[in-house]
């Protein structure tokens, strides 16, 4: 039989509280107060601008970015030009192409997704879910996303995602829009 040390034991227990307490934190809580109503197009309609930070608290990181989106609909598809500048002075353009597939509900794609994003709108909740390629000074990681985009003022809309890999949360983006 092996014997286990007392602090074996305990080191183990702490991390399954921390495995435990993680994985009830895979989604960001919702607002307190119901938030006015909005939809994807409403969100990212036209030029708008925001300012965020990644936060990767075991790597004690906080990536803070500027974006500048420019969104069009041409029928039910959506696209959303992004515009990332990091304050390192790294710059990265990205697509979204979200199509409607039904009420409240839309599918979408961005050059480092990997398969489909899925997009709902409820009670003025709109929540993103995707996995993507993440590309970082020089590396690339399989990150998932999982986004409530809601208002908190009449000119502000709020992204808060917490992103996680293999499943495990690491850390979260915060990103606030205002229409340019």
């Amino acid at each position: 039989m092996i014997e286990t040390s007392r602090t074996t034991r305990r080191g183990a227990l702490v991390l399954t509280a921390g495995a435990m307490v993680a994985g009830c934190a895979t989604r960001p809580p919702a607002p307190r107060t119901r938030p006015a109503a909005l939809t994807l197009e409403e969100a990212f309609l036209g030029r708008t601008v925001g300012e965020g930070v990644f936060s990767f608290p075991i790597a004690r990181v906080n990536r803070r970015f500027r974006a500048d989106l420019d969104g069009r609909l041409e029928g039910d598809r959506l696209t959303v030009v992004e515009d990332f500048f990091y304050e390192d002075g790294e710059t990265n353009r990205l697509t979204w192409v979200f199509d409607r597939a039904g009420p409240g509900r839309w599918t979408g794609r961005r050059e480092d997704t990997v398969g489909v994003a899925a997009v709902t709108e409820d009670n003025g909740l709109i929540r993103l879910e995707y996995l993507a390629d993440v590309s970082s000074r020089g590396s690339v990681t399989r990150l998932g996303f999982r986004d409530l985009i809601y208002r908190t003022g009449p000119d502000v809309i709020l992204n808060e995602a917490v992103v996680s890999w293999n499943g495990l949360p690491l850390g979260s983006v915060r990103f606030e829009i205002r229409r340019a």
